[in-house]
């Protein structure tokens, strides 16, 4: 008679399907891109820039047509793999194996942020729609005029802060509102404002930085390098904050602003396959030979740059 195996494959594969949905657009990425699905290798993407604004009536229509330099974002595979001995299946080792199994449902739910992450340190070095970086100094489309999201205390002054690597509540409250003002002033290539309705902003910030953005963001009294405290404007401004830690981020002196409420978004998230689980389990040739299970997870997707004007890169100094 076979060895009866008290905890089954089909347990563990449920499981991480059931812990992977409760956590997937637990983290940032959700809120930054718009989500695509691909059918092939790549995607082209004509549609991004800006549409036409509304005009009077004269003559005939006046139609603007799809983007001459389009966009391409290809997908890539992944893959994340964990092995399991058959004896702590036989022996009922339920909480610690459930716990490796959460583990890697939950770095397949964070792969998205992990892609969005990766992407926002490529973006003063890679190009965007525009064909330029994503966070430069140079875009410029029809009559928009020269505009940057690579920002410094040249472009907004409350950047500049007594200690750049440990700004005070009310500095770095400056700071974030100085940004925010800063990004209102986009146009389109139509010489329209971009940001007119704009009123939910993400700040993204490394640990160091966080405190300071999260009193921005609730507190009522800010506290200043003198020890004075002063009344909190942001929470009058009329704008909702999320401020989101980024443990990935290694800079200390750098935070983002992400507009997260306009009808695009800064990123693109891609997706050919989504994920998917395998298993080699009972009565498999690989058990037979090693008397181990391995449970797998795959996907197939990207991530792309949308518009570079609802991000902005931020240097205190």
């Amino acid at each position: 008679m076979p060895e009866r195996l008290y905890l089954s494959s089909r347990a563990i594969i449920g499981r991480m399907y059931q812990k992977y949905e409760e956590l997937l657009g637990a983290g940032f990425a959700t809120k930054l891109g718009m989500k695509f699905t691909s059918d092939q290798e790549s995607e082209t993407y004509r549609w991004l820039g800006m549409t036409p604004p509304m005009r009077e009536w004269i003559g005939g229509r006046q139609a603007k047509g799809l983007r001459s330099n389009p966009y391409t974002v290809t997908n890539a595979d992944y893959e994340a793999t964990l092995e399991v001995q058959r004896k702590d299946l036989r022996r009922d080792k339920t909480g610690q194996l459930f716990a490796r199994i959460d583990e890697l449902a939950a770095r397949a739910a964070g792969h998205w942020d992990k892609l969005v992450h990766d992407a926002i340190i490529a973006g003063e070095s890679t190009n965007c729609y525009d064909a330029q970086y994503m966070f430069d100094i140079d875009h410029s489309e029809g009559d928009s005029g020269t505009q940057l999201n690579l920002l410094a205390t040249a472009q907004v002054t409350p950047l500049n802060v007594g200690t750049a690597a440990a700004p005070t509540e009310s500095e770095m409250t400056d700071a974030i509102l100085g940004v925010i003002a800063y990004m209102l002033s986009y146009k389109d290539d139509n010489g329209e404002p971009m940001h007119g309705d704009a009123k939910n902003w993400m700040v993204m910030c490394p640990y160091n930085l966080w405190g300071a953005a999260v009193a921005c963001a609730t507190s009522h009294t800010l506290g200043a390098a003198s020890g004075a405290v002063r009344d909190n404007v942001m929470l009058r401004s009329g704008f909702n904050l999320d401020v989101v830690m980024n443990p990935r981020l290694t800079t200390t002196t750098v935070f983002y602003v992400f507009r997260t409420d306009g009808p695009a978004a800064p990123f693109i998230l891609q997706e050919e396959e989504g994920l998917k689980v395998a298993a080699k389990t009972e009565e498999s040739e690989y058990e037979f030979d090693t008397r181990m299970h391995q449970y797998g997870v795959s996907a197939t997707r990207a991530v792309g740059y949308g518009y570079w004007q609802y991000g902005a890169h931020c240097t205190l100094s």
